[in-house]
């Protein structure tokens, strides 16, 4: 899922929106030789996201396909029946493994016996995810959020919410095609080249047709909303902003400036290298804030939420704030400049090193 809106300190990136309007939603619009932006509703404040439908040879592959909901699937049932021109689906990519961009992998791959494309990291937690689903919340889990400054209520709703990612995405194939940094995949006879991503998912694919000058960039650049860069309670040391800042410097550095930008949200927009830096600068911006924090005194991390957000958070975003919170506090304590002190109730305070 995406990120939350932050404190608006950010300079504005000076980005180009060449395509105008979206398409309707389930209309494919061509906006390069084969290549065609659909648009599906979603069931979150997130109202939409970009699929990519391409072209290839005597099919069609697709990228990434919307959450498993009817009316999702009665948009891809008119496409296949008029845009498709009557060739088969071959090939399902999917950029990563979010229910909005996996939920109906499975279902279209069975529907004409076509092969889904992932990397490793992305099809193994999406099938571990899948597989939580009608389990009880795991007490690591309710130690992680208690320790984070949750009340019992929290606590509450989060067992009862514990599993519900498989209830957006069908049933998952049992085999898939690895897809690897740096791979390159002929598609329409041209080449795409794989770059990877880390820091929202684990393991994230983006696609760069040089010759097109396109650049699919799934979650991993959007450009008006920060992906969301959380901590979670099977890896609560983890320092997934680390990889985020890494990652949009490695982007910077592999892919030109001049491509067209096709994000999972929002317009597709020119600007690639200007809003890498302000995704960057936004997060240093934010890391300070934090740290300015701390120095007034240890924090739980429901008590940074002020530093990071513009919004009231409310209980539909607790738990991705949170998330988000920890992320910046454990960069802090990865770059020398924080600590973490558990006191004898399980409560987390960060504090300045």
């Amino acid at each position: 899922m995406d990120g939350l809106e932050e404190v608006t300190e950010r300079r504005k990136p000076q980005l180009v929106y060449p395509l105008g309007e979206p398409p309707e939603a389930g209309e494919p619009r061509e906006i390069a030789p084969g290549v065609h932006w659909v648009r599906m509703p979603l069931p979150f404040a997130l109202q939409w996201i970009n699929l990519w439908l391409i072209e290839d040879g005597e099919g069609w592959t697709i990228v990434d396909t919307g959450v498993a909901l009817e009316q999702s699937r009665e948009y891809w049932r008119k496409i296949f029946d008029t845009t498709l021109k009557g060739k088969p689906v071959t090939r399902v990519i999917c950029t990563h493994m979010h229910p909005d961009h996996m939920g109906l992998a499975g279902w279209i791959c069975r529907k004409f016996g076509a092969t889904l494309w992932m990397s490793r990291l992305e099809y193994i937690t999406g099938r571990m995810l899948v597989a939580d689903t009608g389990r009880e919340a795991p007490e690591e889990g309710v130690r992680f959020y208690r320790a984070a400054g949750w009340d019992e209520d929290a606590i509450d709703s989060y067992k009862i919410r514990f599993g519900g990612f498989g209830k957006a995405v069908s049933k998952v194939p049992d085999a898939y095609r690895r897809i690897s940094d740096g791979d390159v995949i002929e598609i329409g006879g041209r080449p795409w080249r794989v770059v990877t991503g880390n820091g929202h998912c684990p393991e994230h694919v983006c696609l760069w047709q040089e010759e097109l000058k396109l650049f699919i960039s799934g979650d991993q650049v959007l450009p008006r909303i920060s992906s969301n860069v959380s901590v979670f309670p099977t890896e609560p040391e983890g320092d997934p902003l680390a990889d985020w800042i890494s990652s949009c410097k490695k982007l910077l550095a592999t892919v030109p400036n001049d491509v067209l930008v096709l994000p999972s949200h929002n317009e597709p927009f020119n600007g690639l290298h200007e809003r890498l830096n302000n995704l960057i600068e936004g997060h240093e911006k934010a890391l300070a804030r934090v740290l300015h924090r701390l120095r007034q005194g240890p924090k739980r991390a429901v008590d940074l939420f002020g530093a990071l957000f513009a919004r009231k958070i409310g209980p539909d975003l607790l738990g991705m704030a949170t998330g988000e919170a920890i992320a910046h506090a454990n960069c802090l304590i990865g770059r020398g400049l924080a600590r973490a002190v558990r006191d004898e109730e399980g409560v987390i305070r960060y504090e300045s090193a």
